[in-house]
């Protein structure tokens, strides 16, 4: 479970907010937020075309022969829509994309859903359907054999269920199931130019939202107001997809948040973890700041975070291992004091995460991971030092590695006096 779908099954984005009754709900407070001049924003970018999407199917058939498969299974989700278009989701009815290695794609769908899958499919014409009686294997199982495959490595998508794998696999006894990482991830986890310009909009997005947040805090706010005062700061600038979780005082500590409800006041640490999407791609920043005056304690505490960040940019050279980048942050940490390793206070998770159509997706910069840094790899970079039963403070922001090594996609700010950080230009090689 990613940590969007973690905040929407805990409500930690939510702070736990109490549930009113409707007597209550009368007298409720209105909401914090205020319409201003913030408007959309994405205009100036275009989603991923049909074009794109054959390239990335011609990509992913070049290492099916690399990588000695004979065809890939995919399910709704992303990889469904990086390669095809289709947004759909998942049910106990089956709706798969085949790729095989060569020849067309073909999509399988229950009768009654094709109208609507062919919504938003962008390539391939072939769509075979299936009634409630039907298995909707066999027509997988004819999808490959009208491409001459009988026999060979039958790649699914690390996402795909099990349910799929057991009502496939029987049906093709000459076949073997592998993992389809090797081709799903080789084409996915490499940027390409026009991936980095949506991502680079949809962290300006999410960026002018907390210039927007943090203007119109106000002493007696809740968790859930500024959650909500970022939600719709980032709707009215053209996010799509959006979360957000905001953090008060010694719930700061945990890193995803706590049921006890807190209240801003003078003095209060406030750790926001906020994103959204343009056209499907993924921003993930946090901010830590203090409403009022800091004391000297979170002072320290805010520049140790905001070194480790600057010690994992310095890390993340092309060549390096993502582990290693994760490693510097905790010799540093150490050397200040904290941890060791994940222990608290300090450091209690990875320091960063892969991100692109997903909020996390693989590889992340994780002690002990082997990855090396490439060409189109993007991260979420994202220490924090956490002390329960005071406060935490977390700093993130996206990079992506290009010809010369990492590149922010936003600046960290360069202070708790100056919290926000700014938008970097987008640095394409």
């Amino acid at each position: 479970m990613d940590k969007r779908a973690f905040l929407k099954f805990t409500g930690a984005g939510l702070a736990a907010a109490p549930m009113l009754s409707f007597a209550q709900q009368d007298t409720a407070k209105k909401p914090f937020y205020t319409d201003t001049k913030i408007a959309n924003i994405t205009a100036s970018v275009d989603p991923i075309s049909a074009k794109e999407r054959s390239e990335r199917i011609a990509k992913a058939q070049q290492l099916m022969v690399k990588n000695d498969m004979a065809a890939i299974i995919l399910e709704p989700g992303a990889a469904m829509d990086y390669f095809t278009g289709i947004q759909w989701w998942r049910s106990e009815r089956l709706t798969a994309v085949v790729i095989p290695q060569e020849g067309d794609i073909a999509v399988v769908t229950p009768f009654f859903e094709e109208p609507s899958v062919k919504e938003s499919l962008q390539v391939g014409k072939d769509i075979r359907v299936w009634q409630e009686h039907e298995s909707p294997f066999k027509q997988v199982q004819q999808i490959l054999k009208d491409r001459g495959v009988a026999k060979g490595r039958l790649g699914f998508e690390a996402s795909v269920r099990y349910f799929v794998l057991n009502g496939l696999m029987p049906l093709l006894p000459k076949m073997q199931n592998v993992s389809a990482e090797p081709v799903t991830l080789g084409c996915r986890m490499f940027k390409s130019d026009h991936e980095l310009r949506l991502m680079h909009k949809a962290n300006e997005v999410t960026l002018k939202a907390y210039t927007h947040v943090y203007e119109r805090l106000e002493a007696g706010m809740s968790q859930a107001d500024v959650k909500d005062l970022m939600q719709q700061a980032q709707q009215k600038l053209g996010g799509s997809d959006l979360w957000a979780m905001a953090l008060f005082n010694e719930g700061s500590a945990y890193p995803h948040g706590t049921r006890k409800e807190q209240i801003l006041e003078k003095g209060s640490v406030v750790l926001m973890d906020c994103g959204c999407a343009v056209h499907g791609y993924q921003s993930d920043i946090s901010r830590t700041f203090v409403f009022g005056e800091p004391t000297a304690k979170q002072q320290k505490v805010w520049k140790s975070v905001r070194e480790g960040q600057q010690v994992a940019f310095e890390q993340a050279q092309l060549g390096n291992t993502a582990g290693s980048v994760d490693d510097a942050v905790r010799s540093l940490y150490k050397k200040q004091g904290y941890g060791p390793d994940y222990q608290l206070p300090g450091l209690s998770h990875r320091t960063g995460h892969g991100i692109g159509m997903q909020g996390h997706e693989r590889v992340n910069f994780v002690h002990g991971e082997k990855t090396t840094l490439q060409p189109g790899m993007c991260f979420s970079n994202e220490p924090g030092i956490y002390i329960p039963g005071e406060f935490g403070v977390r700093l993130e922001d996206c990079i992506y590695m290009n010809s010369k090594g990492p590149q922010w996609f936003t600046r960290p700010p360069k202070s708790l006096a100056e919290p926000l950080g700014e938008l970097a230009p987008l640095q394409l090689s």
